[in-house]
């Protein structure tokens, strides 16, 4: 395993201890197990209203940067410097990790069989060998998940890494039930559309774009009526940064 120098950097912000390290930091953190999840603004702005999204962020064991919205924020109210670590990069920096590649067995939670089948095709292309058997149709998860088919999949297999792409706010408390029922915990990474953005399964992110915070009107762009209103929405992250700063949103009722 490659080892990041120097220790691991955190803020609290909204509550949440981010990780404000670089991406091989962040890998290497959670080489031997635990819970890795990327909030985004969208889903990020229901942290004081989604009981069982705001319990997945305080139980995960490393929570990245992924919201350029609240890294500018921050930065500007605290006169700080950190730095944006998206989903996209940790998992190009992931999937790039000879380690990762010859060591470990993954085990991938995918959205639909047609974002498996795009997805597989792109994993496979980067010469990453996986088995139909590592591979599980998330199904549409409600409040209280429970899926006891998924956990004796992942028991038989027995990952070292298990790679969840649903959507945000649900793929973390989807990681926070294996968590807490795997013994040992393998390492789970919540990345969302992240591998979508590499296969073609949704649109195209250059890494230059992401680099620069462009990702989201990559989207836009790409499907304006579903993107532009949940980035519109998102906008009342805002609100909740300068009220809270550092300090968890207070639970509300919608």
């Amino acid at each position: 395993m490659e080892q990041a120098l120097g220790k691991p950097e955190f803020r609290q912000i909204l509550g949440i201890k981010f990780f404000v390290g670089e991406a091989q930091g962040a890998i290497d953190y959670l080489w031997s197990g635990g819970l890795l999840v990327v909030p985004a603004a969208p889903a990020l702005k229901n942290l004081s209203v989604d009981e069982g999204y705001r319990e997945a962020l305080l139980g995960a064991d490393l929570v990245i940067t992924d919201s350029a919205l609240m890294v500018m924020v921050w930065n500007l109210l605290q006169r700080d410097n950190i730095r944006r670590l998206s989903g996209l990069e940790y998992l190009f920096k992931l999937l790039n990790c000879s380690d990762f590649r010859k060591d470990r067995r993954s085990f991938w939670i995918m959205a639909s069989p047609a974002s498996a089948a795009t997805n597989l095709d792109w994993i496979r292309q980067q010469g990453i060998n996986v088995a139909e058997e590592d591979v599980y149709i998330a199904p549409k998860y409600g409040p209280v998940i429970q899926d006891e088919v998924l956990l004796e999949r992942i028991r038989i297999r027995s990952p070292t890494d298990i790679i969840v792409t649903i959507g945000g706010g649900t793929q973390e408390r989807l990681g926070l039930y294996l968590k807490r029922h795997l013994k040992p915990v393998p390492a789970i990474h919540c990345i969302g559309a992240a591998i979508a953005f590499l296969s073609g399964d949704q649109v195209h992110i250059p890494m230059w774009a992401d680099r620069i915070y462009l990702g989201w009107l990559f989207r836009c762009f790409s499907e304006p009526k579903r993107y532009v209103p949940r980035y519109w929405e998102a906008r009342k992250l805002v609100g909740l940064m300068f009220r809270y700063r550092g300090h968890l949103p207070l639970p509300s009722a919608h």
